[in-house]
């Protein structure tokens, strides 16, 4: 397709001044309609050495307020990028509700340049592709405007462009051993792009192919493009209805099909006392030793913790990190997000918490919070939490892509385990603290966080990042069973 782009396309002087100065105002008046409407905006520009990324960019932010926006250039991943998933780096730079990001170059490094330096064929770019399709598709759901401009020049211009820029001492520099490398590898670049194009394009995240032989024609159309998708995006923003929160978790049996999960588990699994001192002091020892080998071998581990109020996540923490090098995890209680964290999709602050690989990450509950709390309390749409369950399940997958061992546990308490620790706490001075009328007041909505649960364990229990219910009404069963738990994961991934 790029190959019967007709790249002869110009604009004349004066048509150009009269266009872009009338598309400057209206494009400075829709970067204040976004911010009101809280519109976040992603810009992406790919495309080719000097196809005029740097001046188009620039075109484009002049008319914007600078304190709206924020432009980031996608440079080979630094060693902290490297060690973490290839979408995490993004993922952080997402912007604010009401702000504008534009990438110099973005995510497609990772099948562009991986791609034809073969560090990314095959199944590698397969799962790039899914990871990618997946992370723009949740960006669009949460109300995102999304562009994308891939910059194309023929490979004569290229060249032309090249040697204008190596023949002035003061731009040489600019014309890397790299540069020319790549404009060698014309062709292989080029089936690149077609390719990412027929994988990439959708009606949430559409490519606009510029024509850029010609910076008056190219700059226009940029403009004309993002003035635009900012039209409608607005346009849909002011007709939509705010929103209505959902007020109440609907029986699981309503959405899904089989019995219930929780009702088959066996809450009478129990270990004694010298057992299960035995047992804790071999598995934090085995605990220790692994915690090594992934440094070593650069392996990332999470571990992440949901259950019912008093089911013993804490005590369970403690032993599990109790004999580890503390500079190797880091322990993240997870409670009600932020104004920043608000302002943001709701996942995130959880990606901003990935470890890097050779380390280990606990979460003391976690991005579920999203199918059950807020769930249940209202705190978001229906649309929203079920929509959740698919970004979840995308989002594990990737980070298995990325080979992390990924350990959920939903500790599982019967209700009068539950109110027999919730007394313990109020009549015990030191445990005081634990309970509060929160805790009271969820208790008073057992079934419908109990049915919540279930849908979530039934549709966020995959192959690739299953549950484990962990039987607790015994803590000292729990923290063994976890403890266990972690060991095996970690170890078969070490033989892997």
């Amino acid at each position: 397709m790029l190959e019967k782009i007709d790249l002869s396309r110009k604009v004349g002087k004066a048509e150009y001044k009269e266009a872009r100065e009338r598309a400057e105002w209206k494009l400075g008046d829709l970067q204040r309609e976004a911010r009101d409407l809280a519109i976040p905006v992603i810009v992406v520009f790919e495309g080719w050495d000097a196809a005029g990324k740097g001046t188009l960019i620039n075109n484009l932010i002049l008319p914007l307020d600078p304190r709206g926006f924020s432009v980031y250039s996608a440079l080979p991943p630094n060693e902290e990028e490297a060690l973490r998933p290839f979408l995490w780096r993004f993922w952080i730079r997402t912007p604010a509700r009401g702000r504008f990001a534009i990438f110099d170059r973005s995510w497609y490094r990772r099948v562009l340049n991986d791609r034809v330096d073969s560090r990314g064929k095959g199944p590698p770019l397969r799962q790039a592709f899914e990871d990618i399709r997946s992370f723009e598709r949740q960006l669009a759901d949460d109300g995102f405007c999304l562009l994308k401009f891939l910059l194309h020049i023929s490979k004569a211009e290229q060249k032309r462009r090249f040697e204008k820029i190596r023949k002035n001492p003061a731009t040489a520099w600019r014309v890397t051993g790299e540069d020319l490398r790549r404009h060698r590898q014309y062709r292989a670049y080029l089936a690149a792009f077609e390719d990412m194009l027929a994988e990439t394009d959708s009606d949430a995240a559409p490519w606009t192919v510029v024509e850029a032989h010609d910076h008056r024609f190219a700059t226009l159309k940029i403009f004309e493009t993002v003035t635009g998708a900012l039209e409608r995006r607005i346009a849909a923003a002011q007709k939509k209805p705010k929103p209505r929160p959902s007020r109440r978790a609907r029986p699981v049996g309503a959405d899904a099909d089989g019995p219930a999960i929780l009702e088959g588990v066996d809450l009478t699994k129990s270990l004694e006392r010298e057992r299960y001192r035995r047992a804790l002091k071999k598995s934090q020892r085995r605990i220790r030793e692994l915690e090594h080998e992934i440094y070593l071998r650069r392996v990332p581990v999470i571990i992440l913790y949901e259950g019912w109020d008093a089911a013993g996540k804490g005590g369970n923490i403690r032993r599990l990190t109790q004999n580890l090098d503390p500079r190797g995890y880091e322990v993240v209680p997870v409670g009600p997000p932020n104004d920043t964290e608000k302002s943001h999709h709701y996942l995130w602050r959880f990606w901003t918490q990935i470890p890097k690989a050779g380390h280990m990450t606990i979460f003391d509950r976690s991005w579920y919070g999203r199918v059950m709390v807020e769930r249940v309390e209202g705190l978001c749409t229906e649309a929203e939490w079920r929509r959740a369950f698919g970004e979840i399940n995308e989002m594990e997958q990737h980070l298995r892509h990325f080979g992390t061992v990924l350990l959920k546990f939903w500790l599982q308490i019967d209700p009068d385990e539950q109110l027999r620790r919730f007394r313990e706490r109020e009549q015990t001075p030191h445990k005081r603290w634990k309970i509060s009328q929160e805790d009271w007041r969820n208790r008073r909505k057992w079934d419908e966080y109990e049915a919540a649960v279930e849908e979530m364990l039934l549709r966020t229990s995959t192959p690739q990042a299953p549950w484990t219910i962990v039987e607790s009404n015994c803590k000292w069963y729990a923290r063994i069973k976890v403890l266990d738990a972690v060991c095996e994961a970690i170890e078969q991934r070490l033989k892997g």
